[in-house]
């Protein structure tokens, strides 16, 4: 009798298991679909545009400035290279902008065909921006230290990028603090439109003009 009692007892027990497993199972489901609804209306983020400084769109002016190592370079207007410039703005105090520089390193080299790289910062203490050019490992890499080039584009918070065509056009420019808000500057570039949102922006747009034309 209680062997039977507990084999009626187990056989519930499993079997209520197997209920929630399966509860569980269709609730995860139900999760799954909403949050791959929830990440297609979610647009992608791009460098957040600041609305001062000068325009995208706009022809940027030829700064000649010395790096760290006293070479002559040239920031704005057309390069002779033409290729695009990518100013990243820096500084040893703020520590997302040493995550940030690897990964901009990186995207520089795979897009080395159009676009060159340069670091840049401002301060008085040459021997901390040396040191910590040797903490990043960017030695060979241009490091300006230039205030007035940070004014000239109103750089207010870092780690800020500026992505100056070989054409001397402002392509793009924005705080950034991951890999995707850099590589949207780039697709600024190439596709002509200032900022990822805009790109998305004028994609709805186009559909709903598109859907407006079939339904007429």
């Amino acid at each position: 009798m209680e062997k039977w009692v507990l084999s009626i007892g187990f056989i519930t027990s499993f079997g209520l298991l197997w209920i929630i497993v399966i509860i569980l199972s269709f609730l995860v489901f139900a999760l799954a679909r909403q949050v791959g609804i929830l990440h297609e209306r979610v647009a992608p983020a791009g460098a957040l545009l600041p609305t001062s400084g000068p325009k995208v769109g706009e022809m940027t002016e030829a700064m000649n400035l010395n790096d760290l190592d006293g070479k002559r370079i040239t920031i704005g207007g057309i390069d002779s290279t033409e290729l695009a410039t990518l100013i990243m703005f820096i500084s040893p105090t703020c520590p997302v902008c040493k995550s940030l520089v690897p990964i901009a390193r990186s995207l520089a080299a795979h897009e080395s065909h159009q676009m060159r790289l340069v670091f840049a910062s401002d301060g008085d203490n040459h021997n901390q921006h040396q040191a910590y050019v040797s903490d990043l490992n960017i030695k060979g890499l241009p490091y300006i230290i230039s205030q007035p080039l940070g004014l000239r584009y109103e750089v207010s918070k870092l780690p800020f990028a500026v992505l100056i065509g070989g054409d001397g056009i402002l392509k793009s420019k924005g705080l950034v603090n991951s890999r995707e808000h850099l590589e949207s500057l780039v697709e600024a570039m190439e596709s002509g439109i200032a900022t990822l949102q805009d790109y998305v922006e004028q994609y709805r747009t186009d559909s709903d003009q598109s859907i407006r034309e079939k339904v007429s």
